[in-house]
């Protein structure tokens, strides 16, 4: 147990070596505020596997029976449909065609972009009478059959060169997935809203059976700094579902809904904006017991909180959550402070700067706080 624990903590030391390199620079989306609002809303879709790495496989009833075929039909619907419903929506494959793409190079394509959402879209394979669909958000596996999952996916970079070097990660060990989590924290919920949405959209438009949202530890997500999501559209080794995935109207139903989760998941954060800008006209916006704070920065390490290693902002504080010290500037009950605040971090170079808000040691919702108020 305890050679367990040191292989483990020494993984996840690793893994976060690149990471440490990231500690002054903000991640940038949490909360529509923090974007900037002349950039158009960026969706990567992500079609699973590709080229030398097939990914799952069916009956063998179809020619093109293989995962890598059928998700990219689909992405490429998504992409089509979701230009046609989101104007001015930016859309980027990580890839259009046949072509194999290593998962370190897919999360890049997405932070490159600065993308808001990151949506990968897979196939599953399992008994002959599993059916449906499942949506994953990053977290540690909850039991065997989410393990599998990620283990299966997680293999394709056994096909990559020198992938030791890349991830630090052995797709057979249970303990490497561990140390994958931590990082997308902070989207964690955002994720999960997201997965939410696409499961209920799997089942009204699609008239699927919505297996849920799980959390498994798949490599492709923690390469990701924004909301992202798996999705498993169906299970090719049923014949029913294969039929289903393989055909003209199954793949258009699949891509309904994923563009429909979408575009709902986009006008939920539209509103959370709206009514966080009308929160701060006209009335005062003290919360009593409520205590505002702008986070900055997330690292993996203590950093000396002087001014001079934060551009010049003055009182910054470090708290440790989990494994990771997030760094907040200002303190608070004034919601209107609170938000100059972050306005003045923004211009000192921290762009994803956000509001959050706590009662004690208990985190808030300020989308509820500002409703609340309302009423």
């Amino acid at each position: 147990m305890r050679s367990s624990i040191k292989n483990t903590r020494k993984m996840s030391k690793t893994l976060f070596t690149g990471f440490i390199l990231l500690s002054f620079i903000t991640l940038f989306f949490y909360t529509p505020n923090a974007r900037a609002q002349s950039r158009p809303f960026t969706i990567i879709i992500d079609p699973g596997h590709g080229g030398k790495d097939t990914g799952a496989t069916g009956t063998g009833k179809y020619k093109n029976e293989f995962e890598k075929d059928i998700v990219l039909d689909v992405g490429l619907k998504v992409r089509d449909k979701l230009k046609k419903m989101i104007p001015g929506v930016k859309i980027i494959m990580t890839r259009d065609k046949d072509e194999f793409i290593e998962l370190f190079e897919r999360g890049a394509i997405a932070n490159r972009a600065k993308a808001d959402l990151f949506v990968s879209i897979h196939a599953n394979s399992a008994g002959f009478k599993a059916e449906g669909t499942e949506t994953y958000v990053l977290g540690i596996h909850r039991n065997k059959t989410n393990l599998e999952v990620a283990k299966r996916e997680n293999a394709v970079i056994l096909l990559e060169d020198d992938y030791q070097s890349k991830y630090d990660y052995d797709p057979n060990t249970p303990e490497s997935i561990i140390g994958l989590t931590l990082m997308q924290e902070d989207f964690l919920e955002m994720s999960k809203r997201l997965a939410h949405l696409l499961e209920k959209s799997y089942e009204k438009t699609g008239k699927r059976k919505a297996r849920g949202v799980k959390q498994a530890g798949f490599i492709v997500l923690h390469q990701t700094y924004m909301p992202s999501i798996l999705t498993e559209i169906g299970f090719l080794s049923n014949k029913k579902e294969e039929a289903f995935l393989h055909s003209k109207k199954g793949k258009n139903l699949i891509a309904e809904s994923i563009a429909k989760a979408i575009q709902q998941y986009k006008d939920e954060l539209e509103k959370i904006s709206n009514e966080e800008e009308n929160s701060t006209t006209g009335e005062e916006n003290i919360f009593p017991g409520v205590t505002f704070k702008v986070q900055i920065a997330s690292a993996s390490r203590k950093i000396d909180t002087a001014p001079y290693n934060f551009k010049g902002l003055k009182g910054v504080e470090a708290v440790k959550v989990g494994n990771f010290y997030k760094y907040y500037y200002g303190k608070t009950s004034d919601y209107d402070q609170i938000r100059q605040m972050q306005k003045e971090a923004v211009e000192k170079g921290y762009k994803g700067a956000f509001v959050v808000a706590f009662k004690g040691k208990e985190r808030l919702s300020i989308r509820k706080l500002l409703r609340n108020k309302k009423k």
